[in-house]
């Protein structure tokens, strides 16, 4: 008769299970090891050798009109008449948040520890709606806030926005376009100012006469609609037709 405790396979016989101990032995060594390793990376974190943020920029910019519509101000119109301005496109060089700056023909550095609050073209956008519907008095509409869009479309494309390092200036360029409300005609301008930069660039002093120039473009723009000639059906040009302005 087979005695069951030596037959592999068949539990009973104790020399064929396993010892317990060496394989708990093993897992509390795992243990310790995970343990020393979160330890160790707790240190890391509270000394600040390793961190997930990057570093905060010392300046954040951001370009403001140096007026607003007052918010009593209600501005309306028939939706034919309505403008829309569109985000304008941008060169690769200032299609980001950091402030350009040209330091020669041929090349572009940045400020450093300065950053927009917004990418240039989404800011002047901002700033030129802002500044159309406070000269001219139009119904100003954003064009991804519509699916329709009835009136005329402003576009254009925002060729500078930054600084000249050579000249000591800050400049702003912006080609506009404006498209009639039948899409049929097109009107086309080229806008630009620039303002000298009397301090070192650097992140204190680059906001200011930046924010200027945009602020020039912006009134020369409105200004441009507001005397621009239109084509009418015959044919013919007439005045541009505005609303009252609020200033």
């Amino acid at each position: 008769m087979t005695d069951a405790r030596r037959r592999p396979g068949i539990a009973g016989g104790a020399h064929d299970l396993p010892s317990a101990r060496p394989k708990a032995m093993r897992a509390g060594r795992v243990d310790r090891g995970a343990l020393a390793s979160c330890a160790i990376m707790a240190i890391l974190l509270t000394t600040g050798c390793i961190s997930f943020q990057e570093k905060a920029p010392k300046r954040l910019l951001t370009v403001m009109p140096e007026a607003l519509v007052e918010p009593a101000e209600a501005v309306s119109g028939p939706f034919g008449e309505a403008l829309f301005v569109d985000e304008p496109a941008a060169p690769r060089a200032i299609a980001t948040t950091r402030v350009a700056v040209r330091s020669s023909e041929t090349s572009i550095t940045y400020v450093n520890d300065a950053v927009w609050t917004d990418t240039p073209a989404n800011q002047f956008q901002a700033l030129l709606a802002e500044t159309i519907r406070l000269r001219t008095g139009k119904l100003v509409l954003d064009p991804e806030q519509y699916l329709a869009r009835r009136g005329e479309m402003l576009e254009g494309t925002l060729r500078a926005f930054g600084l000249d390092a050579v000249k000591k200036q800050a400049i702003v360029a912006y080609d506009a376009s404006l498209m009639s409300a039948d899409g049929k005609t097109i009107l086309a301008q080229r806008f630009s100012a620039s303002v000298p930069v009397e301090k070192k660039i650097d992140a204190d002093s680059v906001r200011a006469p930046i924010s200027q120039a945009a602020t020039r473009v912006a009134d020369q723009v409105a200004d441009w609609l507001k005397t621009a000639k239109r084509p009418t059906a015959s044919g013919g040009e007439t005045s541009a037709i505005t609303a009252n302005p609020t200033r």
